[in-house]
């Protein structure tokens, strides 16, 4: 499964459509700057990261965060190294750009 960078308005299209969970893999001290309403947060610089990620529904399709869009993309990858078959997306630019489009 490839996968894919998505802009905020197609992240914002997919949020809340069946099948579809809004992960969040910032730190604890990153949720200040925002957040998307219905995520689940796992911090990508936890240690058990990798296992906490092992544990999500692999048939379900994932749209991922970060601050920026690395983090999530890193993480996207992590899920595909996993075994994960449904979708990945991420947040291309992350909650940085997600707040700039909603404050457009």
């Amino acid at each position: 499964m490839a996968i894919q960078n998505s802009s905020p308005e197609e992240f914002e299209e997919m949020i809340g459509q069946q099948g579809y969970v809004l992960l969040d893999v910032r730190s604890p001290e990153e949720y200040t700057e925002g957040q998307i309403e219905g995520h689940t947060m796992i911090n990508f610089y936890d240690p058990d990261f990798p296992d906490a990620l092992a544990e999500l529904d692999k048939t379900k399709n994932y749209l991922v965060y970060c601050r920026s869009g690395n983090r999530s993309g890193q993480a996207c990858q992590l899920m595909e190294d996993l075994g994960f078959e449904g979708e990945l997306y991420n947040l291309a630019g992350g909650i940085r750009a997600w707040n700039a489009y909603k404050n457009a």
